[in-house]
């Protein structure tokens, strides 16, 4: 099931950096070329760049990528080594919950009863931001993952 989580969330992320490339080049082209700036690539851009990144934690949180300092664990035997990882993943639970799907969940549902709308593209920023809970729930189901099995994940 991870194999192909990492697959699906691998792929939706190179789409979004093609799309991203393609929105940029043609600001670009637009500007300096034809002389007269798209009005909505920029927002594109934004919007895109937030998918990119957010759903990029998630990713980097499942290939156990994130960002860490490890002056602690290599001094640490096997055993110690993964109570402090389980630590470590709860933690990472526990704040995905809270500030990810519960936070997110607010501000999605803030701006979807708000009726707040993009300025450029005239979407609601609702669909902007549900990659947050998305996200969050990514990133516990990985974490999930790992802590289910603890010798193949969180030995190292």
């Amino acid at each position: 099931m991870k194999k192909r989580l990492d697959k699906i969330l691998g792929t939706i992320l190179v789409f979004l950096m093609a799309s991203i490339v393609v929105a940029v080049l043609w600001q670009v082209f637009s500007r300096y070329v034809l002389q007269s700036a798209s009005s909505f690539t920029e927002e594109i851009a934004r919007f895109l760049l937030i998918w990119i990144g957010i759903l990029g934690a998630a990713y980097a949180a499942g290939q156990q990528d994130h960002l860490a300092i490890n002056v602690l664990p290599p001094k640490l035997n096997e055993s110690n080594r993964i109570k402090l990882r389980i630590g470590i993943n709860i933690l990472i639970i526990l704040f995905s919950f809270f500030a990810l799907i519960i936070g997110g969940g607010n501000l999605v549902y803030v701006n979807f009863e708000l009726g707040q709308n993009s300025a450029a593209l005239g979407i609601p920023l609702g669909y902007v931001y549900v990659v947050l809970p998305l996200s969050g729930a990514l990133i516990i189901w990985y974490k999930a993952i790992e802590l289910a099995n603890p010798k193949k994940y969180l030995a190292s």
